[in-house]
């Protein structure tokens, strides 16, 4: 049973409609297309025409796992166009909101979509079954993110209250008391969470990535820094175009992202852990140290393990702004509209995401270009599943099966939700 074909039809909410086709010949895997039909595209048509503050709320509903990420790129590409950035506590409290996001989304992955690979079960409601309060703790938390979203946000899905300059309207000190309260729980609920993780069982996969990820000099990167790699790229966000090119591949309306220079690349939780541990808060790190995870991680199955370190990072970094939190005398500053092309990226829990926008000088936007994470993870996506698949190729039908699937969820929470639903149709060549 060496000749087979993986066939997925459709694969929704991948940043669109999407399939899986993987082609195996004499045991060997000849060929492997992740197809998306990617809404990101449209929006960019969306935004043209439209005036620059209305970019925040339009490109926050291009994701409703990961709304903050779409809109603080957006904010960072027209306030680095009209020249001026955020400090004090406005940009603490864009920190605090993405530490909401980070939390709520990482969770939803780990414990909802990926657990469920690893421990054996379908998906989490027959997980719950048998592990009803880790479901539970796992709810709790991902509401506490959502609790940060919805304070500093105005609301849990498609946050309203992002602005150009800042925000529309700040909190009182006081109204962050509860939400500190709800983190020391959380903390220590992340702890635990990367202990569970901890005792997964891994498949043995390693591959020579190129990651890649914001890097800051001074912290742990949600919203600000230069874009680097293992292998020597570092550039500032601006330079970006010079060494990324989307390419059209003729089975998917989606664009593949690679370097100029070479080739595929790794977005997200191993990427960020990878080139910046260092920056990581003392309790993540010895979270780290006390499971003896490595300083560098080559396995994107131990991804689960590092979603659960950085979810213990956003919840010790939400605590220590809050702690630090003085209100600002206004809830945004004023700033002059100019005609420039502007440039923003943030990491979004599942990888870096980059913006661009031409503004004229009425405000309106003239151009737009978004590249979010999925999108260039799929080439190392495809890569992996061709490296993976040879080695259990004689598997049965639905061990394979899900094992691909697994493999997927590795990378990305809106393919995880889109693959627990899959049908995937397996023809053999005898």
């Amino acid at each position: 049973m060496k000749n087979r074909t993986i066939k997925v039809d459709y694969l929704a909410r991948v940043e669109g409609e999407g399939a899986l086709y993987v082609k195996i010949k004499n045991g060997e895997v000849e060929n492997v297309r992740l197809k998306i039909f990617e809404p990101p595209r449209f929006f960019e048509a969306f935004l043209r025409g439209r005036k620059y503050s209305e970019a925040p709320d339009i490109t926050a509903r291009i994701c409703g796992i990961c709304p903050i990420a779409y809109q603080m790129s957006a904010v960072n590409a027209v306030e680095n166009a009209f020249g001026f950035k955020l400090d004090g506590q406005l940009r603490e409290l864009r920190r605090l909101i993405y530490c909401g996001e980070w939390i709520e989304s990482h969770t939803l992955h780990l414990y909802m979509l990926h657990a469920p690979d690893f421990l054996g079960y379908p998906d989490v409601v027959h997980m719950a079954k048998d592990h009803p309060a880790v479901v539970e703790k796992a709810l709790k938390l991902k509401r506490i993110g959502n609790d940060i979203v919805k304070l500093i946000g105005g609301r849990e899905i498609h946050p309203i209250n992002v602005k150009i300059g800042g925000f529309y309207k700040v909190p009182h000190k006081n109204d962050l008391k509860q939400l500190r309260e709800d983190l020391l729980w959380a903390r220590d609920a992340a702890l635990d969470t990367v202990k569970f993780t901890s005792t997964l069982e891994f498949p043995e996969f390693e591959q020579d990535y190129e990651f890649i990820s914001l890097c800051h000099d001074d912290e742990y990167p949600f919203n600000d820094g230069r874009i680097k790699s293992n292998k020597g790229l570092d550039i500032s966000v601006e330079e970006y175009d010079f060494h990324f090119i989307e390419e059209h591949v003729e089975y998917s309306h989606a664009l593949h992202s690679k370097l100029r220079e070479r080739d595929n690349y790794f977005l997200g939780p191993i990427a960020r852990y990878n080139l910046n541990f260092d920056k990581l808060s003392d309790i993540a790190k010895q979270a780290a140290a006390d499971l003896n995870l490595p300083r560098y991680i080559n396995n994107p199955f131990k991804s689960i393990i590092v979603r659960g370190v950085e979810t213990l990072y956003a919840c010790d970094e939400a605590i220590r702004i809050i702690d630090n939190y003085v209100m600002p005398d206004a809830p945004s500053i004023d700033y002059k509209i100019r005609e420039a092309t502007g440039y923003g990226a943030s990491e979004a829990p599942r990888g870096m995401l980059y913006h661009r926008y031409r503004i004229d000088e009425d405000g309106i936007i003239q151009d737009a270009k978004i590249v979010p994470p999925t999108s260039q993870n799929q080439k190392t996506i495809e890569k992996d599943l061709k490296y993976f698949i040879p080695p259990r190729v004689n598997l049965p039908q639905d061990k394979l099966v899900w094992q691909c699937e697994q493999a997927v969820r590795n990378y990305d929470p809106c393919i995880s939700c889109a693959t627990h639903f899959l049908k995937l149709h397996l023809d053999k060549e005898d």
